[in-house]
């Protein structure tokens, strides 16, 4: 091959090369037929390009990516999300300033000729080879297009984005063909609007209409003549020209596309002129795009919903498939979210947990019957930043929640009750219940091979002064450990009983592994997420029928077409008796046990509290019949943190407790989205008491050495609403009835009125 002569420009031959070159290509367009003689000029060579007529006849245009947009339940704005920041408009919605520059600039011929513009490319030919490079292209407006078509299509595929980029001979006569199929089929208006709306003008802003919002935040049907000029001058190198980091550089542009339209005779010199004076003025929106959008303190709902489109087979069969659909955008979806509950949630966060504690707090709430997630929010917010985080502590990991999810103690163990009394255990049912105990064993599994307690491992009750026997009642009201493994070691129950129920209610640990068969889990040793726990909690006030949590309303697409969404499957899965024994249980849990400091005051309203070993957790989950919700405290991050002679929210606690943090953050949540809304009681049932064992109890052992004067221990499971869950270590306001544990130890016999000061010494102030 020739060589460039030193300051001159391409070789006789060369020139001569790529006169040829071009020539074949016009003969291509204009002819429409396979090139004659292609194979001596390499252009049917195999590996290099199709033959002319080998190439398909229809172009298959993808829709454009848009933006999404994600509403609440009553049509309010919670984010914008998009692959692309793009809006399509129709041709009347651009101004004719744009419409003209963008003509001017870069298609001055576009009416005058077909999908290839002859003596654009006999000039550019004879430029390039004067200049010896690609001084100047020759592509029309048509022919822009369908290359960006082809981008379009590649998406975020780096490969196949540089094969519909690639300068070569055969992505040229490709696209040359397309071209005169879109030129026949669409008309010169069409194409014009086609490619306003797909082509990139910088600053992630896709299409005219983004663009303007972008620079000017204002709609393209109002540019005026210098921002078109501005606009239409970006699109040849939107990084050379972006007028954000380089006005002067877009300046210059702007007047070359300005100076070009006075030439064409779409302005006069006069007004192009005047201005060519003006300085580039911008008013720039930034781009927001994602979660990290929301408002109303919604990101982490706003995550959920995507993660819902995205593992939900009704939008695709493949994630691929539903990845593709929520990228392409352009859907408006309408979710479960209550504005007024959302906000209660928010307000409760932050008047009890700080952002930048050393612990976090997630609520999460939900409808019974319905399945509809009407809340979500947590203390560190949604970002990248200090004190923010990705993970959404109210999910399972599967939906972008944490990795193991948070143990969730004693609020386990009303599943361990409904399937008990599924199984006919009766209510009054009593149990040794001392303050330590081994383990029992062998415990029948839903297996051959029962449960051994080989390790002599033991169990123990948050307080000392806890010493059965216990009925269901008292029992749940207090949240007695010992009683409840009993329960579930026992020969009427077992623990496959127990699993099967967990199942039913959705109740499956936050990593998606099964919930092990071993009597530990009555103490809610298995990581869970608030979401779970809260819309298994909602079965009890639906009186024994699961509904799957759901948190799409309504789905359209770009074209208002009404997309199918997953809507909430409801089964029976408990008796009514069985739920309604359950809720009676869980009121008094409220009404004289550990959860007092989440009672209601103008409602009734049931529930559970639950603290972990170390304090690393702790928990309230509770419901009204028309509302049910889990609020989880605890450590978000890998280093957990004991919560012992702890400040939280500017509070100081000595001991957190599930009833003297979460519970109050509950109870002020739920108050919040309820107000103003019907409030319907519970169908409740008589639970009788025993003060002894009534058969089918195992011989347990009793407390070797109790001391009912001694506090209760710390680290230890179960022990919710103890003195120390309020700031100061105050005890839990209007527990009546029930534990006030610490010093002031309960009568282990309830059906005996005993003098005060009898157990224990004197009553405790």
């Amino acid at each position: 091959m020739g060589k460039k002569r030193s300051g001159a420009g391409l070789t006789g031959p060369q020139q001569a090369a790529k006169f040829l070159g071009v020539s074949v290509l016009a003969g291509v367009v204009l002819a429409g037929i396979a090139i004659p003689g292609a194979g001596a000029l390499g252009l049917a060579a195999k590996g290099t390009v199709e033959g002319f007529d080998e190439i398909p006849a229809n172009l298959k245009t993808p829709p454009l990516s848009q933006r999404t947009t994600i509403l609440d339940a009553e049509g309010g704005l919670i984010a914008t999300v998009y692959s692309r920041d793009r809006q399509v408009v129709p041709l009347t919605a651009i101004s004719p300033y744009m419409q003209k520059a963008i003509v001017a600039i870069e298609d001055s011929r576009f009416y005058e000729h077909g999908a290839v513009d002859l003596k654009g490319i006999l000039r550019a030919a004879n430029r390039n080879a004067q200049e010896g490079g690609a001084a100047q292209g020759a592509s029309t407006l048509t022919q822009q297009y369908v290359k960006n078509v082809f981008v379009e299509e590649a998406g975020d595929d780096e490969t196949k984005v540089r094969e519909a980029q690639e300068k070569s001979l055969g992505r040229k006569v490709r696209e040359l063909k397309y071209s005169i199929q879109v030129e026949e089929e669409l008309g010169k208006k069409k194409i014009l609007e086609n490619y306003l709306n797909i082509t990139y003008f910088g600053q992630q802003a896709y299409g005219i209409e983004s663009a303007a919002q972008r620079y000017f935040s204002k709609p393209a049907k109002d540019l005026t003549l210098d921002e078109s000029a501005l606009l239409a001058g970006v699109v040849q190198s939107p990084s050379r020209f972006d007028p954000v980091n380089d006005a002067q550089e877009a300046m210059k542009r702007r007047n070359v596309v300005l100076q070009r339209m006075a030439d064409m005779k779409d302005i006069s010199q006069t007004e192009a002129d005047e201005a060519k004076k003006k300085p580039v003025t911008l008013k720039v929106t930034r781009p927001k795009n994602g979660c990290i959008t929301a408002v109303k303190g919604a990101g982490f709902f706003c995550d959920y919903v995507r993660n819902t489109f995205l593992t939900d087979p009704v939008f695709g069969k493949t994630r691929e498939e539903r990845a593709k659909l929520w990228n392409q955008g352009g859907l408006t979806v309408r979710t479960t979210l209550d504005p007024q509950s959302q906000e209660s949630v928010n307000e409760s966060i932050k008047d009890h947990v700080n952002q930048d504690d050393k612990v976090a707090t997630a609520v999460t709430l939900v409808q019974p019957g319905t399945g509809r997630v009407l809340a979500m929010g947590q203390s560190k917010p949604y970002g990248f930043g200090k004190n923010e985080t990705q993970i959404n502590f109210s999910v399972d990991k599967r939906m972008g929640g944490s990795n193991f999810g948070f143990p969730t103690g004693s609020t386990f163990k009303p599943f361990v009750a409904a399937a008990a009394l599924e199984r006919g255990v009766p209510a009054g049912k009593t149990y040794l219940s001392p303050h330590d105990m081994e383990y029992p064993s062998p415990v029948q599994t839903c297996g051959d091979k029962p449960w051994v307690n080989t390790s002599h491992d033991r169990v123990e009750n948050e307080s000392e002064s806890e010493v059965g026997p216990y009925g269901m009642r008292d029992a749940m009201a207090k949240s007695v450990n010992t009683y409840f493994v009993e329960m579930i070691s026992d020969n009427a129950l077992g623990l496959c009983p127990v699993t099967e129920m967990t199942t039913k209610l959705g109740v499956i640990p936050a990593d998606g592994t099964k919930l092990p068969e071993v009597p530990a889990i009555a103490l809610g040793t298995e990581g869970m997420s608030p979401l779970t726990m809260a819309n298994a909690y909602a079965t009890f006030a639906n009186r024994g029928v699961y509904c799957t949590p759901v948190a799409l309303e309504s789905i359209t697409d770009a074209h208002g077409k009404a997309l199918a969404v997953p809507k909430s499957q409801c089964d029976r899965v408990m008796a009514e008796k069985t739920a309604d024994t359950v809720n009676t249980l869980l009121l008094g849990v409220i009404d004289s046990g550990t959860g007092a400091a989440a009672g209601l005051t103008d409602r009734q309203n049931a529930g559970k509290t639950g603290t972990t070993d170390s304090r690393y957790n702790a928990w309230f989950v509770g419901y009204t019949p028309n509302m049910a919700g889990a609020t989880w405290v605890g450590s978000g991050g890998s280093k957990q943190v004991s919560m012992e002679n702890i400040t939280i929210g500017g509070q100081y606690y000595d001991k957190v407790y599930g009833g003297g943090l979460p519970g109050p953050i509950w109870k002020q949540a739920v108050s919040g989205a309820l107000e103003g809304r019907e409030a319907p009681n519970f169908t409740t049932v008589t639970i009788p008491e025993s003060g002894m064992p009534a058969g089918g109890g195992r011989p347990t052992p009793t407390n070797p050495n109790p001391n009912p004067n001694k506090p209760g221990k710390p680290g230890k499971p179960g022990g919710d609403g103890k003195p120390g869950g309020r700031p100061g270590g105050q005890t839990a306001a209007g527990a009546t009835g029930g534990a006030t544990g610490g010093n002031t130890p309960t009568n282990p016999f309830p059906d005996i009125s005993l003098e005060p000061g009898f157990v224990g010494g004197p009553e405790g102030p």
